[in-house]
Order: C-alpha cells, then sequence, then structure tokens
C-alpha cells in the first residue's frame, strides 16, 4: 500500500519486513528511541542501553500472529511498527519513525495503516499499546488519535537490559485501547 503525504510528492510504501530488513530496523528503533535529544520520540532521558536487538527484531519478523512493518519512501526506511494479533485485538508495538523526519505527518500515517491492516485483514475490534507512564507528550499524541488511558498499569522489567537501562525507579507502562470498528 502506498501513501502520499501532505508535504511530500513522494509515496510511502508499506510492506512486511523480513530477515534482510534486520540490521536497518535495528538501527532505526534505536536512533528513535535513544538517539539522545534528537526528535521528540527518545526516551534517552528515561533509559539507557539498548532498545532491541537483532534477535528481538528477528523474533517479531518469525512469530507467528505478527508482522513487522516497513514504510519507506523512495526505497529508505523512514519508519516501523510490530503489529501482533491478540484475538479481537491487535498490539500496536516498536513504532520508530526516523527522528529528522518526525513531526511531517509519517507517524499518522503508519499509525493509520496499522490500524486498517488490523481490521481489515485480521478482523481486530481493538487496538492495544503499552507506553511508559512518564512519556505524558506520547501518551498525549494517542489520546489525540482516538486511544484511551486504561488506567492499567504494567511493571517495568527492571534487570532485563534487553529492554533498557533504567535512569529511575519509577518507571512502569500503561495500556492505552482503541475500538477500531
Amino acid at each position: 500500500m502506498a501513501i502520499t503525504e501532505p508535504d511530500s510528492d513522494s509515496a510511502l510504501t508499506f510492506r512486511e519486513a523480513g530477515p534482510a530488513d534486520i540490521p536497518a530496523v535495528v538501527a532505526l528503533v534505536e536512533s528513535a528511541y535513544r538517539g539522545g535529544s534528537t526528535g521528540w520520540t527518545t526516551e534517552s532521558h528515561l533509559l539507557g542501553g539498548q532498545r532491541t536487538d537483532p534477535e528481538g527484531v528477528a523474533e517479531v519478523i518469525g512469530a507467528p500472529d505478527s508482522r513487522l512493518l516497513a514504510v519507506e519512501r523512495d526505497g529508505e526506511l523512514l519508519a516501523c511498527c510490530q503489529l501482533e494479533r491478540r484475538g479481537d485485538t491487535a498490539y500496536f508495538g516498536m513504532f520508530s519513525v526516523r527522528p529528522d523526519r518526525q513531526g511531517g505527518g509519517i507517524g499518522r500515517a503508519v499509525l493509520g495503516e496499522a490500524e486498517r491492516t488490523a481490521r481489515e485483514e485480521w478482523g481486530a475490534t481493538a487496538m492495544e499499546m503499552t507506553v511508559i507512564v512518564q512519556r505524558e507528550d506520547l501518551i498525549a499524541w494517542y489520546e489525540r488519535r482516538g486511544y484511551r488511558r486504561t488506567g492499567e498499569r504494567l511493571p517495568f522489567p527492571y534487570g532485563d537490559e534487553r529492554f533498557g537501562v533504567p535512569r529511575r525507579a519509577d518507571l512502569c507502562f500503561e495500556r492505552l485501547v482503541k475500538t477500531l470498528v
């Protein structure tokens, strides 16, 4: 599927990522989440260390009922997201937009395509995600797109450096949900 952004002459292309995409996806995710002060989606003030690794991305690509959408323009990887089918609900994660391309509508387009995919291809009636509670700006962005806070809190996996090295002791996730029908 291709979508043209308002500020671009070239369409975004959405495709399912494969094993050959792993190095580029890892680099993209790391730059979006751990890129220091670059981009508004960074978590570097909350977490150090890695956000993902090649094994984690390979696991997402190879898992049943899961797909990793790669989003390109003119063959250049600009964004990605994970979708996982969980019954009537789809889980949305690993959402990354290149920091130098944030703020131009790519994220909105990716989220919209992910919701369409979950609804039309999987019959999902809802999309859910987890967001670190301290990421109020990001939660507000999702709320403006129809997601609601559930109040359900999930613990941060302290001690498992595959998810990063916490810079504070009060991290946890909140589950956000949006009805798709």
